[in-house]
């Protein structure tokens, strides 16, 4: 039986490499001028995580396990808000105010909405 901890490491190992995938492509095909990469982890982990704790709330048989192997393993090295953070302030003191501020509020804003569709997706599929 792998413990809580192999769990999360599993999860995060998995998490992290797909991150890194995302980055390097994000920059292969949008370029390396503005943090592409970043704003779309999160709104995809948004995403994610609405579909995950939506289709959890329905399914009784899904172990703890499973859900932290997914949430704060997988998900949780996914998603990037301490990077986030760097790039806005990366982008801050470049000058770059006003695009520091747009992807600050379109990440966030769009984070949340990738959530709240993932759950509508789970919560009207199941009816």
């Amino acid at each position: 039986m792998i413990s809580t901890i192999g769990v999360v490491a599993l999860g995060g190992a998995v998490g992290a490499t797909m991150r890194y995938g995302v980055n390097v492509g994000a920059v292969h095909y949008l370029g390396s001028g503005y943090p592409w990469g970043t704003m779309i982890v999160n709104i995809m982990g948004s995403l994610f995580m609405g579909i995950m704790i939506g289709k959890f709330a329905q399914m009784d048989q899904v172990s703890q396990g499973v859900k932290i192997l997914l949430t704060t393993g997988f998900l949780g090295a996914f998603t990037t808000f301490s990077t986030f953070s760097l790039d806005f302030v990366n982008l801050w003191e470049r000058g770059a105010m006003m695009q520091a501020l747009g992807y600050m509020m379109f990440s966030v804003v769009m984070g949340i909405v990738a959530l709240a569709l993932g759950l509508w997706i789970v919560r009207g599929v199941a009816s």
